[in-house]
């Protein structure tokens, strides 16, 4: 019979013994940040990483139409557990959302599973999974049928602060062009038609918008492209935004509110406009209760303390690809704290942070705790059969 405190003692063996090796992957994705869709050196690292821990996994690299994706296989249990690794970052920033530590994380998770899958009766996949940040690749991967036959996926998010779960916006990503005419500043304003001034007259309409907004619906972008020169009349002009809400319904209602402001841009100035969508629609996240609760056990046995989940805190917003896996799959997304020292994501203090002995605490800890939780699942009864059923 199964002894789950000894899987997971030998589980947390063999991530303490390649430290080393995930603190240097964690450090050298860091060094290197490659944005979404575009990180061939960083998925070809972390998968060459994987066959460095000689656990038996079968990788396949450039799958589901991404060629930055990959999936690693061990064992054959009818239990299947995907641990989820990103490693894009942002621009101007790099790694301040703190991919690389999710990433290592996951290759020591997915590691540690692998030597103890078959006494377990599971089926360990690490998914390689790019394009977190606007891309949506995890969506593409779960309309290609990467979580198909999963019953659980699981990965942890760094964050200033220890919380089991974020509210997890819906959220769309798109580019906004407006295109007018050219003419002399000065000697012919007339002449020309007003790009810019559309996209002036849309931020007024959304500003003024925001009043009649629901709690958790938000608006944000910034002007990509505003003209070329003080004396000509801008012609063309580009934004990127985003509008985000509490659930895919929500999201239903405020999108096309919003894209009429820009409509209403293009009326009022006589320009035109067009819409460019910049990846799938992400949608509101439903984290497993079960999982969930398996996590904090074995986080808080690792030494971490959800203070602010017990004082009632409210969760931090955020969105992410994950979600959409959620509504599929019973699926968690903890956040692990990494001291930035008053740092948020995004910033590049928290980039700095992310390269720290704190930051390679979280892998350990991530990558120890996210592995006891599949232990948990695959030996608790209630949590395997509400995975599996039966």
């Amino acid at each position: 019979m199964t002894d789950p405190a000894s899987v997971k003692q030998r589980a947390a063996s063999v991530v303490a013994g390649r430290m080393d090796a995930l603190v240097d992957l964690s450090h050298d994705l860091h060094a290197h940040p490659e944005l979404s869709l575009a990180e061939e050196r960083s998925a070809a690292a972390v998968a060459s990483a994987l066959r460095g821990f000689d656990a038996g996994f079968e990788i396949t690299e450039g799958v589901f139409g991404l060629p930055t994706a990959f999936v690693a296989r061990a064992g054959t249990g009818p239990l299947v557990v995907a641990v989820c690794a990103e490693y894009d970052a942002l621009p101007g920033v790099g790694h301040a959302c703190g991919h690389n530590v999710i990433a290592a994380a996951a290759v020591g998770a997915g590691a540690a599973l692998a030597r103890v899958a078959d006494e377990l009766g599971l089926t360990v996949l690490v998914l390689g999974t790019p394009g977190e940040e606007g891309a949506g690749g995890k969506v593409t991967m779960l309309e290609q049928g990467a979580f198909e036959g999963v019953h659980a996926a699981m990965m942890v998010h760094p964050w200033p602060t220890e919380r089991l779960a974020a509210t997890c916006l819906a959220v769309s990503h798109f580019d906004v062009t407006f295109r007018g005419k050219e003419a002399h500043a000065s000697a012919a304003p007339w002449e020309g038609v007003n790009a810019l001034d559309a996209m002036t007259v849309s931020e007024v309409g959304i500003g003024l918008l925001r009043q009649h907004l629901p709690p958790g619906d938000q608006v944000h972008g910034v002007v990509l492209e505003g003209g070329t020169a003080a004396n000509v009349v801008p012609s063309l002009v580009r934004g990127r935004f985003m509008c985000r809400s509490l659930t895919l319904d929500g999201l239903g209602r405020l999108d096309p509110r919003v894209r009429d402001c820009f409509r209403a841009g293009a009326l009022a100035t006589g320009t035109s406009v067009g819409f460019d969508e910049l990846s799938p629609v992400y949608s509101h996240m439903e984290s497993d209760p079960l999982l969930l609760a398996a996590y904090r056990a074995n986080a808080e046995a690792l030494g971490r303390r959800f203070v602010d989940d017990d004082a009632g805190v409210p969760p931090p917003t955020l969105s992410t690809d994950m979600a959409n896996v959620s509504l599929a799959v019973p699926t968690i997304h903890p956040l692990i704290a990494v001291d930035a020292h008053g740092a948020v994501n995004h910033q590049p203090e928290f980039a700095a942070a992310c390269v720290t002995a704190s930051a390679d605490a979280a892998v350990h800890d991530g990558a120890v705790a996210l592995a006891w939780t599949a232990v948990d699942a695959a030996t608790q009864p209630g949590i395997r059969a509400h995975l599996v059923g039966g």
